[in-house]
């Protein structure tokens, strides 16, 4: 009967140790099922207590305590958020979700993002988020040709999406 109550003893501090294992390693999963809508969710204003920005590689999330956490982007596509403006910007290259502020804030554009072999990716009417920026996912590793037009005013840029890019487009003036 000891053998037994041994045998059974074992198997259960197996199976606890399997089972503590498997929930240890799913708890610390870093990367989120949907990296967009998190950028989404920063860039809206659906967070608290924190700060994030995105280089062309990675988000950077920093909570109160400023402990950073990391999260690799898609390797095939490319965030970027541009901020028209008629009169006030600012320089940036690595755009922060949670602090970049532009000048026309939730106003209306037509877009028109043409990459460099002629394929159109945009073609529509868009609206700038509280932030004033306008935010896309775009193929990784090519040019394109930006058009953004506003109450009578355009601005044409080249952007690219390259690693090491700006993701953050703050100099197309409309005029």
């Amino acid at each position: 009967m000891k053998k037994g109550l041994l045998a059974v003893i074992g198997l259960l501090l197996i199976l606890i140790v399997a089972a503590c294992s498997e929930s240890e390693s799913t708890s610390n999963e870093k990367e989120p099922q949907d990296i967009k809508k998190m950028v989404q969710d920063y860039s809206v204003g659906d967070s608290d207590d924190v700060s994030a920005s995105i280089t062309s590689e990675e988000l950077i999330v920093t909570d109160s305590n400023d402990k950073e956490t990391t999260y690799d982007l898609p390797e095939d596509e490319f965030f970027v958020s541009i901020a028209p403006f008629v009169e006030t910007t600012h320089p940036c290259t690595n755009h922060s979700l949670t602090g970049c502020q532009g000048e026309l804030v939730e106003k209306e554009f037509d877009v028109y993002i043409e990459d460099e072999e002629g394929n159109v990716v945009v073609d529509e009417t868009m609206t700038s988020l509280k932030n004033g920026f306008i935010d896309f996912w775009l193929p990784r590793d090519k040019t394109y040709n930006v058009k953004i037009q506003y109450d009578g005013k355009t601005a044409e840029s080249e952007i690219s999406t390259f690693e090491g890019d700006n993701t953050c487009i703050t100099t197309m003036q409309l005029i």
